[in-house]
């Protein structure tokens, strides 16, 4: 099919778009079903011009980038699907989007991996009710390109593929990247789209000790939805138990930074990749409680040495 030539003026394609409104009206009053649809088919293609020419060329001149522009002028927001279609002027929106996630690396979220996220107390943006969201619905959780991510999805198809558990393909994901923000649209795929994605990232940090960071369990810098497992190592089971809330409280309280050395996550980088742990002052084998008052901030090295003690 040939490349249907467009304006780029918004308001001469109203005008051509009303003309073609007015004359579609003797189709209504004589025409048959299909002359009526193909007296239509005009004034639809007038209206997807319409839509693609409200972000000027010089900004986006392509369907995919015209999606990006439109996310980067609204971050962290809720976005329709309706709204992608109209700005990218063409039916292949969906696929272009996609692209951008997958191809290009930017931290878009749909709505179905934020309500999953939610039922785990891991996403957590001012004025948005995850539980309100629907899979048509998408969110940018972070202006930054990661251009990782493209090289990682062959990875996560590789990992997918294989017959193993839910749990345990997120694991062995994660551990192929220690260190790195993964993307949760990454640990959706990987798991095969399982909704339970979100509760067994859950169960590799709160129950087999995993040290996979959020936002909102240890590294409060990175954008929600964004999962780092910090460490190869598993924390001592005795540390397993203590909940998410409270050791979210006692990291809140202690500034994220470890009260002995005061290293912080500020600080964090690939060549001393330490993470924040709660340290029980009265240990947990000795009768001390899953408390804020029995727990402290401790780097893992400054909780080894404790431990070793």
């Amino acid at each position: 099919m040939a490349k249907r030539r467009t304006l780029n003026d918004p308001e001469s394609l109203r005008q051509q778009l009303v003309a073609l409104l007015i004359n579609f009206e003797h189709e209504l009053r004589d025409g048959d079903l299909r002359s009526k649809v193909l007296a239509l088919l005009p004034a639809h293609n007038q209206l997807r011009d319409m839509g693609s020419s409200l972000i000027p060329k010089e900004d986006a001149s392509a369907a995919r980038d015209r999606i990006l522009y439109y996310f980067c002028n609204y971050p962290r927001v809720v976005i329709k699907g309706e709204e992608l279609m109209i700005v990218a002027g063409i039916s292949e929106w969906a696929r272009r989007l996609r692209e951008l996630r997958v191809e290009f690396g930017w931290k878009i979220i749909s709505g179905g991996t934020a309500k999953e996220m939610a039922k785990e107390g891991e996403f957590i943006l001012p004025g948005i009710d995850a539980s309100r969201l629907g899979p048509d619905d998408y969110i940018l959780a972070d202006e930054h390109q990661d251009r990782d991510d493209a090289f990682r999805w062959n990875l996560a198809n590789e990992i997918r593929r294989k017959n193993t558990s839910v749990r345990d393909r997120i694991l062995e994901y994660l551990l192929r990247n220690v260190g790195k923000a993964i993307n949760a649209e990454e640990l959706r795929y990987v798991a095969g789209n399982k909704t339970e994605w979100a509760r067994r990232v859950r169960e590799l940090r709160t129950e087999f000790g995993w040290q996979v960071m959020t936002k909102t369990t240890g590294m409060p810098d990175i954008p929600v939805g964004s999962y780092i497992l910090a460490s190869a190592r598993q924390a001592p089971e005795h540390d397993r138990v203590i909940p998410d809330a409270i050791r979210r409280e006692v990291l809140q309280r202690d500034d994220y930074r470890c009260q002995q050395c005061g290293w912080h996550q500020e600080m964090w980088n690939q060549s001393d990749p330490r993470h924040l742990e709660a340290h029980h002052i009265k240990q947990h084998v000795e009768g001390g409680e899953n408390t804020k008052e029995n727990l402290v901030t401790l780097c893992n090295i400054c909780h080894d040495k404790e431990h070793t003690r």
